[in-house]
């Protein structure tokens, strides 16, 4: 597994596991679950959650997942925009940690930019932090100009990860967010790296995929970590491909396979707006 470094010294593999979409159905949440003790066994302990996926069903299904493993675990969840008020933020946080069945959130994230003042949740953030039911906080879905807006409030500076969509046919976040993101010191975290299953399957994916006896799912999640700031958080209810997924951590692609990809997959040459599915 490879690993990044989290600007307050956190250690979180670079591939972590998805929830949204799950606890959608109770009659799959006991395969979901078990897919997510798959996924950790296989190394990867980042668990990214929120309390919008399956109106918290996705939250009570990775609590089961972690019934009695919480420890050596990276736990991530999402307070909603509508509840980013000061007193709303931390109540979000506490219905979580209950549905989570733990008494603390490794990181915390605001799912998006509301109507709220940042400052209020900025101002939560804190009074969980210092509660000890949050150990670390960040954003997600901020553009450039929104994580300057953020990181002017009094401490936003301990900001560790903005997550936003990102994958080798969606990004966007190279011309700008990301270059950014690396000097400010805060990660990405990459949510749909695998393109919500629309993953190309000829051209330089497959090539190149062919020359690493691997899968071009493989090749977008190596490509994604390819910077070493970014955590990728891919979806799976399928243990197979859920072990697919932890060996792509394995892969290094080579300068030469990066610009085979470039040529399929451009870079962007001007700012675009964020991608938001």
């Amino acid at each position: 597994m490879q690993y990044v470094t989290l600007k307050n010294g956190d250690r979180v593999p670079a591939l972590g596991l998805g929830t949204w979409r799950m606890g959608e159905q109770a009659s799959r949440a006991r395969d979901e679950a078990a897919a997510l003790q798959r996924g950790i066994d296989l190394g990867m302990t980042l668990i990214d959650t929120a309390e919008m996926y399956g109106d918290g069903g996705a939250e009570r299904v990775v609590g089961e997942a972690i019934r009695g493993r919480r420890e050596g675990l990276y736990l991530v969840s999402k307070v909603l925009p509508s509840n980013a008020s000061r007193k709303g933020t931390v109540a979000a946080c506490e219905a979580s940690l209950k549905r989570l069945g733990t008494d603390r959130l490794d990181l915390y994230l605001l799912h998006w930019r509301g109507s709220y003042p940042l400052a209020e949740t900025m101002a939560a953030f804190l009074d969980l932090q210092k509660a000890g039911k949050i150990r670390a906080f960040g954003v997600s879905n901020f553009d450039v100009a929104d994580m300057q807006d953020w990181l002017a409030i009094n401490g936003a500076q301990e900001t560790v990860v903005n997550q936003v969509q990102y994958s080798i046919n969606s990004r966007g976040i190279d011309f700008d967010l990301l270059p950014w993101s690396i000097k400010q010191k805060i990660a990405v975290m990459a949510y749909c790296p695998l393109a919500q299953g629309d993953i190309p399957e000829d051209g330089a994916l497959k090539t190149v995929a062919a020359r690493h006896q691997a899968t071009p799912a493989q090749i977008m999640l190596a490509w994604c970590l390819r910077s070493g700031n970014v955590v990728a958080v891919p979806k799976t209810s399928n243990p197979a491909r859920m072990a697919e997924n932890a060996k792509a951590a394995e892969i290094k692609l080579s300068a030469a396979d990066l610009a085979e990809l470039d040529r399929d997959f451009p870079a962007p040459k001007r700012a675009e707006p964020l991608a938001m599915t």
